[in-house]
C-alpha cells in the first residue's frame, strides 16, 4: 500500500451542496491544468458559484508548482470539472497558465509552459495512492480527450478553436501513463 502523500485540506465553501457518491463509483481520473497564473487565482474561480445548486466549476485535487497538493472537494462528492463525465470521475488541476488570459483568442492558442519536476512527482505521487484507495480507478484521460467543444474565437467569430486544450502538449503523458499502470500493479 503507497504512503499517501501531503494533501491539504481546503474544501470550497459549497463542498457540501455537491451531490454524494460512492468511492466505487469513481473510475476515471481526468488530468486538468489551471490555465490561470497561479493557485490564489485558481481558488478565485473554484469560489465562484454559477449553478442554481449553490456550487462552481472545481477539481478534487490541486497541484501547485512547487508539488503542494490542496484536497478542493471530497472524493465522496462529485466535482464540476469536465461535461459528462463528473458522476464516475475525479479532476486533477495542475497550476499551469496555459492559454491565460487569452484562452479563446485564435492568436494564443499555444500551451507552452512547461511542468515543473515538483509538480509532476507530486502527481505521481497522488495517483499512486489513488490507485490503491480507489479499487475501481481504472482510466486516466485530459480534459482535452473529454471535451471536444468547439467556440467561436474570441477574435475572429468566423474561426472556430477548442474550448479545452489542457493538459495541453507540455504534459508528459508517456511519463503518467507509466506511473498510472504501474501502481495498479503495487
Amino acid at each position: 500500500m503507497p504512503k499517501p502523500p501531503s494533501i491539504h485540506s481546503a474544501a470550497l465553501p459549497y463542498e457540501t451542496n455537491l451531490p454524494l457518491r460512492g468511492r466505487e463509483e469513481i473510475t476515471l481520473v481526468v488530468i486538468h491544468c489551471t490555465e490561470l497564473p497561479d493557485l490564489a487565482t485558481a481558488r478565485e474561480y473554484g469560489e465562484r458559484v454559477l449553478y442554481d445548486s449553490g456550487t462552481g466549476n472545481s477539481g478534487h485535487y490541486y497541484i501547485d508548482r512547487d508539488g503542494r497538493i490542496e484536497q478542493y472537494v471530497a472524493l465522496e462528492r462529485v466535482a464540476h470539472h469536465v461535461r459528462g463525465q463528473n458522476a464516475h470521475s475525479l479532476g486533477i488541476e495542475l497550476v499551469n497558465r496555459g492559454r491565460y488570459p487569452h484562452w479563446l483568442d485564435s492568436r494564443h492558442q499555444a500551451m507552452d509552459e512547461p511542468y515543473p519536476e515538483a509538480q509532476l512527482q507530486a502527481l505521481e505521487s497522488l495517483l499512486s495512492w489513488l490507485r490503491a484507495e480507489l479499487p475501481a480507478l481504472a482510466q486516466i484521460a485530459g480534459h482535452d480527450a473529454l471535451d471536444t467543444t468547439q467556440e467561436p474565437a474570441s477574435d475572429e467569430p468566423s474561426l472556430q478553436v477548442r474550448r479545452k486544450l489542457d493538459p495541453g502538449p507540455q504534459f508528459p503523458w508517456p511519463r503518467i501513463r507509466a506511473a498510472f499502470a504501474g501502481a495498479a500493479r503495487d
